[in-house]
């Protein structure tokens, strides 16, 4: 099959760009603006930036299937950059839509964001309302909207995937604004605390990146056309517990410092995942600590990464997060 993936030399592109390759035609897009994966078939080119290239390409390559992974997944900082965040979203993600549908793309297969459930009470569940609290958010239940509308219209199919904090080798160590943990890993890295924002008791589900990638991948080819899915595992944890379970995996007796909260942050955010077990075969077969442990021995490996910080923020505000302005992360 001839595939393209979008986002290829970022995190979960990547990996999902290398296990698809292995038996398929693939091609991938990227602007480097985070990812670092370097292939000869990922194409450096701006979606945001480069509509025509876009539209050229895949002309060009005809795919049957796109996998939409380019994003800049940046849920709190988005309140302080509105334009850039809609911009590598929304836009970005158009910017493929509209060229793949008129060039015959069979499936796209998009790739959402938990984040579109706001502050539902958890565990969220695909039935809930869209419920977007930030604008990041926003930006994916723009996405998640306009496909199913422009299904309807021109008979694509489509499946949306939310999968939940995703984690692991390849991550960008260098991001200070999100992955809370590439970020407690590079601090300890450098020989400093992290930081934790108001009282550390939030909820997350964490995903090992291997538990992910090939269920992703099966959206492609499964009989899920018109589905919502939530990808990840039930357990749950605070961030105190990730705290400490990555202290003990590094070896490291340094102690967090906590922070006020961030603006509009959720405070509990969880899955269930019976629709992916049910439509994709899924499992959960990396734990926690499994995950915590393997990503930091690949973190030491490659070693501590100087946090890379925007030149300025669109927005600042008296509860800018004092780690971004004073840049002490």
């Amino acid at each position: 099959m001839k595939i393209l993936i979008t986002g290829a030399a970022g995190f979960m592109g990547s990996h999902l760009f290398d296990y698809l390759s292995e038996n398929h035609t693939v091609i991938g897009v990227d602007n480097y603006s985070i990812g670092t994966y370097k292939h000869k078939n990922i194409k450096k080119i701006d979606l945001y930036k480069e509509p025509k290239r876009v539209e050229k390409l895949i002309k060009r390559f005809k795919p049957e299937v796109v996998f939409h992974l380019a994003a800049w997944a940046h849920e709190g900082l988005s309140q302080f950059c509105p334009l850039r965040i809609t911009n590598n979203n929304y836009d970005a993600y158009m910017n493929v839509l509209v060229p793949a549908i008129k060039h015959g793309v069979r499936r796209i297969v998009c790739c959402s964001s938990m984040s579109v459930y706001g502050d539902h009470k958890p565990p969220f569940t695909e039935r809930m309302k869209r419920n977007p609290k930030d604008i990041y958010a926003v930006s994916k239940t723009a996405m998640e909207e306009a496909t199913e509308i422009l299904s309807k219209v021109h008979g694509f199919e489509y499946v949306i995937v939310r999968p939940h904090n995703v984690y692991g080798p390849r991550q960008n160590l260098a991001d200070p604004y999100r992955n809370v943990v590439a970020i407690f890993i590079n601090c300890l890295l450098r020989g400093k605390p992290f930081y934790i924002y108001g009282d550390g008791e939030q909820r997350r589900s964490f995903s090992y990146i291997d538990d992910v990638t090939p269920y992703l991948a099966k959206c492609a080819f499964e009989n899920v056309s018109g589905e919502i899915i939530n990808i990840g595992p039930l357990e749950d944890y605070t961030i105190n517990e990730l705290s400490k379970e990555v202290l003990r995996a590094y070896g490291s007796d340094l102690k967090p410092i906590y922070m006020e909260d961030r603006p509009l942050e959720v405070k509990h955010a969880f899955e269930l995942n019976d629709k992916a077990q049910r439509l994709l075969g899924y499992k959960t077969k990396t734990t926690f600590r499994e995950g915590i442990e393997k990503m930091v021995g690949w973190a030491k490996k490659e070693g501590a990464q100087n946090p890379k910080y925007l030149d300025e923020l669109e927005l600042e505000a008296k509860n800018t997060p004092k780690t971004w302005k004073e840049k002490l992360i």
